[in-house]
């Protein structure tokens, strides 16, 4: 063998604002890692799935490198000293340097190590063993058990092999220990399998309970869509056992509402329109008796009872099949505005269009009664539609006497009024708001009563889109 050393080798209308959006309401009480967690039952579902897994494989690899990995790097680096100062051992059988390359040359075929014999030199003084990582300071602790001469081990050396350098007493041994020799592939195949195998796992999983969860989605779309007073026909039950009890109690539920609405409508329509009949017949009765002051009386009585029927009528027709369809809004509440005649004016500050899924008939009424509140006891009327975050917000304003908050509440109450005095002439039933909220909950919105920055009374109607 040669004596030289060894070589290495995100629509929005114009001026009108923006919704807050939905994941930042309701967040400022929760702590920082509940705000972390993810919201959706998927991925709930998800996070318990996955997170046992992850303790699960840092717990595997921890042992795994804690243990078995040092133990087997241990042995190997133990078995490559061994070999070397074996080898180191016989050069005192040799008597030439032929005979000692003889020996290195034979060492290296069975051994998989280099050697080259570099005469003369020395390691310097006080050099440390080694700077590399765990490997290199196993081999390290195994050098000084088996060896026990002075060595430097370069890591930096080559990419495949570690250089160790052994100080002899007439020279330095160079030895070209390939890595392969102090390691084993078992820990990346071990690491790529739990990773591989975790990925499918999780992919399945994933499959599954998403397909578990759509169940519960498309429950949480009928219950939204009844709520807002749409029908959903070709809802079934589906999923697990029990998402489909619910779905079942759901349907079930449906079914009770509709039964209840219908025989409410069908009962005040068929009362109201039974008692137009004999209030008829009074009132020809009363045309045809001599004017006095008692049948003056008796036809006032009368001319109430007709509008409260006309009332229960109006109420019950709120409660209506009307199929819904998609209506641009800004266009009905212009409509409407223009459709008014006499009486005090109406401002109105609209965006150009919103096309919103209603029933037309029943918020065109619910608007109207609104605004015929709002003229009726102001002397000017102000409107506005904006755009929030889940529908369509509609104010009307007036600069009326207002109700007072603590019976705001009552007011939509049937045939509820405030005192006789607020309508003396037309003789209200106290019913205007009661159908309004009634038509706009139908369709899952809502009228709320505020204070106006007129000074009168503001109405709030939201529709849901």
């Amino acid at each position: 063998m040669s004596s030289s050393p060894i070589e290495p080798a995100q629509r929005r209308l114009p001026f009108f604002p923006a919704a807050v959006p939905a994941s930042t309401l309701g967040d400022s009480h929760r702590r920082w890692f509940k705000r972390a967690l993810p919201r959706s039952l998927w991925g709930r579902s998800l996070l318990i799935i996955v997170l046992p897994m992850v303790l699960l494989e840092l717990m595997a690899t921890w042992f795994f490198y804690d243990r078995v990995w040092d133990t087997v790097v241990r042995r190997l680096s133990t078995g490559v000293a061994g070999d070397i100062g074996f080898t180191l051992n016989s050069l005192n059988t040799a008597d030439n340097a032929s005979e000692r390359d003889y020996l290195l040359a034979r060492a290296g075929d069975v051994t998989e190590l280099v050697y080259a014999f570099r005469a003369g030199e020395k390691l310097p003084a006080g050099l440390q063993h080694t700077t590399g990582g765990s490997t290199e300071e196993q081999l390290a602790q195994a050098m000084l058990e088996r060896v026990g001469r002075p060595f430097e081990i370069d890591g930096d050396f080559d990419p495949r092999d570690l250089l160790v350098s052994v100080e002899m007493p007439n020279g330095v041994m160079q030895i070209a220990v390939p890595r392969k020799r102090l390691s084993t592939p078992t820990a990346s195949l071990f690491i790529l399998w739990m990773i591989g195998s975790s990925l499918v796992l999780l992919t399945i999983a994933s499959a599954f309970m998403r397909n578990q969860v759509r169940s519960l989605q498309r429950l949480a779309v009928a219950a939204d869509q009844l709520g807002k007073g749409r029908d959903v026909p070709n809802f079934k039950p589906e999923g697990a056992t029990e998402v489909r009890q619910a779905a079942r109690a759901f349907i079930k539920m449906r079914d009770r509402l509709q039964r209840q609405i219908t025989q409410r409508t069908e009962m005040l329509a068929g009362v109201s329109h039974d008692l137009r009949t004999p209030l008829t017949r009074m009132t020809l009765a009363l045309e045809l008796m001599p004017d006095d002051s008692s049948v003056a009386e008796l036809k006032s009585d009368v001319a109430a009872m007709q509008r409260m029927v006309q009332g229960y009528l109006d109420f019950a027709r709120g409660e209506g099949e009307e199929p819904e369809r998609d209506i641009d809004i800004v266009l009905m509440i212009n409509e409407l505005i223009s459709s008014q005649r006499g009486g005090p004016p109406i401002l109105a500050a609209l965006p150009e269009h919103y096309v919103l899924p209603m029933r037309p008939d029943a918020t065109r009424r619910c608007i109207g009664n609104l605004v015929s509140n709002a003229r009726r006891y102001g002397k000017h009327v102000w409107i506005t539609g904006v755009a929030v975050r889940d529908g369509f917000d509609v104010t009307v304003d007036d600069d009326g006497p207002g109700i007072p908050p603590a019976q705001r509440d009552s007011v939509f109450r049937p045939f509820y009024r405030l005192d006789a005095a607020r309508n003396p002439n037309t003789g209200g039933l106290g019913l205007g708001l009661t159908i309004a909220r009634d038509l706009a909950r139908g369709q899952g919105g809502d009228v709320t009563l505020e204070d106006s920055p007129q000074g009168g009374l503001r109405v709030r109607l939201h529709l849901p889109s």
